[in-house]
């Protein structure tokens, strides 16, 4: 594929700076996440949160899934999502974190559930780490020395959530969930640059059989269409979340000429760019097709 070498489009949120690259720790609230009162559209975030709702009922749309939330939700979400939360009591203690925060400490952020109801003794714990976090971070936000502290707090944090039990498959199936998951991150490295299977398969030193067997027994859905997919997700993320201008967006993400990046968003999403845009302001606007949630994350609500 063509690409041009652009910067990808910027993100604006209001949320209290992190320098790149930095080990700060910060807490908010829920508030804090949205740029205007409301949230008139999906917010596209720049930082590792956790999210733990703690008070109201409401939803978040995270990448457009629409999440039931009430008090001892969790959710988990990285750079370059966005999202959206809908409900005028919906309270929540958010933790963000810089990308070297954790650097040095044997803890894996992503193996936390993207989405979680959490209860009994689980949430009873994770309430109270959360808490102390919060606390110690308002407390101590300009000490140097409390730095480990909170390092530490959070990687204890992250470690609990991750140890958190989800539904075991067969041991092929998790062969598989293993393949999918190293082609989600060279999907990452790579999406704006190809979208052919075999540069992937190539990259990962496997067949194009062997990524499209894994993606069908995680997704339901082939290879060619997972990395479609992400790049249509990655094109609604922008719509969405900025006002880029259409034809760059579609310059960035490897389409040089608009009609071709118009015809390859209709087909993915159902509706063309500018639709999509224009229904952003509405709640879940338009059906999305991306890969099955996983386990740990209810299904998507009916979309109009």
């Amino acid at each position: 594929m063509v690409t041009t070498g652009q910067r990808p489009p910027s993100s604006r949120t209001d949320l209290p700076p992190l320098r790149p690259g930095a080990d700060e720790i910060a807490t908010g609230a829920l508030a804090d996440l949205a740029p205007e009162s409301g949230w008139p559209r999906p917010v596209l975030l720049d930082a590792e949160l956790l999210i733990l709702v703690t008070g109201g009922h409401g939803t978040a749309e995270l990448d457009f899934r629409a999440l039931p939330c009430r008090p001892g939700t969790l959710l988990r979400v990285r750079p370059g999502q966005v999202l959206r939360c809908l409900g005028p009591q919906l309270d929540a203690t958010v933790v963000r974190w810089g990308a070297g925060t954790l650097r040095g400490l044997d803890v894996d952020p992503d193996a936390v559930p993207t989405y979680r109801q959490l209860a009994g003794e689980d949430e009873d714990a994770v309430i109270s780490e959360v808490t102390q976090l919060a606390v110690d971070a308002d407390r101590h936000a300009r000490i140097p020395a409390a730095a480990p502290l909170l390092r530490h707090q959070l990687a204890v944090l992250l470690l609990r959530l991750s140890l958190l039990p989800v539904a075991e498959g067969p041991a092929q199936h998790r062969a598989e969930t293993e393949t999918f998951r190293r082609l989600c991150r060279e999907v990452e490295r790579g999406y704006q640059y190809t979208r052919r299977v075999e540069d992937y398969a190539a990259r990962l030193g496997c067949s194009v059989r062997t990524l499209t067997r894994a993606c069908l027994a995680v997704t339901g859905r082939s290879a060619k269409q997972v990395i479609d997919e992400r790049v249509a997700l990655q094109a609604s993320r922008l719509l969405a979340a900025t006002d880029e201008p259409i034809a760059r967006i579609g310059r960035w993400l490897g389409f040089p000429e608009p009609t071709n990046f118009g015809r390859f968003f209709t087909r993915e999403v159902g509706v063309s760019p500018g639709a999509f845009r224009a229904a952003r302001a509405r709640p879940i606007p338009v059906r999305m097709v991306r890969p099955r949630p996983p386990a740990d994350s209810p299904s998507p609500a009916p979309q109009a």
